[in-house]
């Protein structure tokens, strides 16, 4: 019983700590650019998209196709950068084990 005890206490530990560190990763922004930087998009840790610059250049009514795939190309850059730092994040205090929903 005194094992299920200290087990129960580790994982509240653990929850403690995620909550922390999720909320630490919400105000941590990751950037990427597109287009040789004309196109340029911030997230936070929680995958939202907290801006988007594009450079008044690159505009072009005639073309706009091409504004759509740097806005894209950007915004998958960024959002898997987002992750890969949520679970660079979650890693450390998991010591490398997966945990699986968790990241």
């Amino acid at each position: 019983m005194k094992n299920i005890n200290n087990l129960m206490k580790q994982a509240q530990k653990l929850q403690s700590k995620m909550m922390a560190i999720q909320d630490e990763l919400g105000e941590r922004t990751v950037t990427a650019q597109a287009g040789g930087g004309m196109v340029e998009v911030t997230a936070n840790g929680r995958q939202e998209l907290v801006l988007i610059r594009i450079d008044p250049e690159v505009i072009n009514p005639d073309d706009v196709e091409m504004l759509q795939d740097l806005v894209l190309a950007a915004v998958n850059d960024v959002l898997q950068r987002s992750k890969e730092m949520v679970s660079e994040e979650m890693s450390k205090l998991t010591g490398g084990f997966k945990i699986p929903g968790l990241m």
